[in-house]
């Protein structure tokens, strides 16, 4: 089977196919810090104990994933709300998700 030829980053790195270079990981690395700099914290975003006792009585009341019927741990907002109050508190926006279902499948749709 036929391989492909490795690549030649703008930086000068030679890479193997699907491998990523020292500096572009280090660039990544950068620009999260940045981000993360600029992001208000957990409870300015509206995660309070308030919120807490909400997704506790919501995961009771709906215990399994919606999209791959495991049991839930984290209650989602279908529609992101960026700081919107009434759409944070939206119980008709929430939906609860397993954790992997969360953190992978439901972050790349969002990403798109």
């Amino acid at each position: 089977m036929p391989m492909r030829a490795p690549s030649i980053r703008s930086c000068g790195c030679v890479l193997a196919p699907g491998e990523r270079c020292q500096h572009s990981i280090q660039r990544d690395r950068e620009r999260k810090a940045r981000f993360d700099q600029q992001r208000p914290n957990a409870r300015e975003r509206g995660y309070t104990s308030k919120w807490q006792k909400e997704a506790k009585a919501f995961l009771a009341a709906n215990p399994r994933c919606v999209m791959c019927g495991a049991p839930s741990q984290v209650v989602d907002h279908k529609t992101p709300h960026r700081g919107d109050r009434r759409l944070f508190w939206s119980r008709s926006n929430w939906q609860p998700l397993c954790t992997p279902c969360h953190s992978s499948r439901k972050q790349r749709e969002e990403r798109r």
